[in-house]
């Protein structure tokens, strides 16, 4: 009888390390780490939403660039109609005497503009052209403006050019970087739902393994009571260990479910196919330089941008505040030639008459209250602000830095020592439980051997995702592939194919 019982509880702790989901599933798929993180990358929700506001930023700096290009536009009113008293002299009562005025005009105009970067102006070509005709009178008369050269000039104003041909080539530079540093964070969220998965199917396998061993040590218990070598606390104990399996394995169950939806979810997939996870056998025998890497991620990483951007920005506003607040002075110019002309033809024959204008504007605060004075210090004060906390984040990244490279760096030993343990304590458990059926020790060794294998199978899957996510994170950080010695930076004009 004892030796039935005892092969019986060695087939369920055999079974009990077979894949709980099996490979005749048609609605299931086997699928590596390497293969998750590359459906993670091309078809997950975090990988469009990345692909998309990298597409935006380009349109953003493409409008930009084609700002600083010239520019050409028509402006019309192709038909005007307006009908109105107006006064007007007689000569024979030497009166002013109002009359009906009835006219329809209509007026059209090309210009080419283009902004001046250096100076903040805005310098057009121009070329208008306007008829009227007086209905009461019949008679029509046109103007034009053949050729005209305009300026518009800021004297002592804000030159808002200037300041987005620093931001805007930057604030694209570090849009690029940001899509490739998601890209990266999406392989690290793919790392970890992969392993939660794997270490809810692991879960699931140890509450099985665990329940049918207590299902036996309880049936053998109860036979051991009947003779008298186990007592009933010890037989009470055997049951409340049966009854929290099934428990544990009603709720490692859920876990799985949870577990295997995030999954699906994630990469994209439908609900009812079951993905089974292959754990991935070997890890890159890697050691990375923490300077190497802090050097890299000063040059790649999109926050050291970020906080550029930050620092243009508040120098920004300022010059803004002393331009808007204080005196302004603006420039207007413009010379070319006109004629005004009853027929058509005549419209732009010579000779013609000068076009031109010279105009400052001036605007200035006379008494206010010190508005100016309080704005200009908010603005410096703020700038000061900004001066201090982007030091601090420059301290805070570097160490940041490091202290993910030192990390990173240990988790290979990590993932040695949690494979040896999980060996070791395979086999001490056999030797255990081998040592058990022959009445050597007692449930509560077995128990005990049996929680140390399954805490070194968890640590093993929670070291090898440790290192997997952290080898990921680095990537992320400093946007190079240390294993193959190449940066991470590439050309995104596939991503605008479409």
């Amino acid at each position: 009888m004892r030796f039935l019982l005892n092969l019986l509880l060695l087939t369920i702790c055999l079974t009990g390390n077979a894949q709980s989901l099996p490979d005749d599933n048609p609605k299931s798929m086997r699928l590596t780490l390497d293969e998750a993180i590359s459906l993670a990358k091309l078809q997950s929700i975090a990988s469009f939403r990345s692909k998309n506001m990298y597409i935006a930023s380009y349109w953003d700096y493409r409008s930009y660039r084609a700002s600083q290009l010239p520019g050409l536009r028509i402006n019309t009113t192709p038909f005007t109609y307006n009908r109105t008293i107006s006064a007007q002299y007689n000569s024979n009562t030497g009166e002013y005497d109002f009359f009906p005025d009835e006219r329809i005009s209509s007026d059209i105009g090309l210009s080419l503009n283009q902004n001046v970067t250096f100076t903040g102006g805005r310098l057009s070509l121009s070329s208008d052209f306007s008829r009227m005709e007086n209905i009461e009178s019949g008679n029509t008369s046109y103007r034009t403006v053949p050729i005209s050269i305009r300026l518009s000039q800021p004297l002592t104003g804000f030159n808002e050019f200037k300041w987005q041909s620093k931001l805007k080539p930057l604030e694209f530079e570090q849009a690029k970087k940001s899509f490739l540093s998601d890209v990266e964070a999406i392989s690290e969220q793919a790392v970890r739902v992969f392993f939660n998965s794997v270490g809810a199917e692991i879960d699931l396998k140890i509450a099985e393994t665990n329940l049918a061993n207590a299902d036996t040590l309880f049936n053998v218990g109860k036979g051991r009571f009947q003779i008298g070598t186990v007592t009933q606390d010890e037989l009470l104990d055997l049951e409340l260990t049966y009854l929290n399996a099934k428990i544990s394995r009603t709720r490692a169950k859920v876990n799985l479910q949870q577990a295997r939806n995030t999954l699906n979810s994630f990469l994209g997939f439908d609900k009812d196919l079951a993905i089974i996870p292959l754990i991935p056998d070997e890890i890159p025998k890697l050691k990375v330089k923490a300077e190497e890497a802090l050097t890299l991620a000063k040059e790649n990483n999109p926050q050291i941008l970020a906080l550029e951007a930050r620092m243009i920005r508040a120098n920004e506003t300022i010059a803004r505040t002393k331009a808007t607040s204080g005196l302004s002075a603006d420039l207007r110019a413009n010379i070319g030639i006109n004629k005004q002309a009853k027929d058509f033809k005549d419209a732009y024959t010579s000779p013609f008459g000068d076009d031109r204008g010279l105009g400052i504007s001036l605007n200035a605060p006379i008494i206010d209250w010190g508005t100016r004075r309080g704005q200009i210090k908010m603005a410096k004060s703020n700038k000061q602000v900004t001066d201090a906390e982007v030091r601090q984040a420059i301290i805070d990244f570097e160490q940041d830095v490091i202290m993910n490279i030192l990390q990173f760096n240990l988790q290979e030993e990590q993932v040695a020592i949690s494979a040896k343990a999980d060996t070791v304590a395979q086999l001490g458990y056999n030797v255990t439980k081998q040592r058990f059926m022959i009445d050597k020790v007692d449930v509560i060794k077995l128990n005990a051997a049996r929680n140390s294998l399954d805490n070194a199978r968890r640590r093993y899957i929670d070291a090898l995702s440790e290192y997997w996510r952290r080898y990921y994170t680095i990537r992320q950080i400093t946007l190079f592939d240390f294993e193959k010695n190449q940066t991470l930076i590439k050309s995104l004009d596939y991503l605008l194919e479409d």
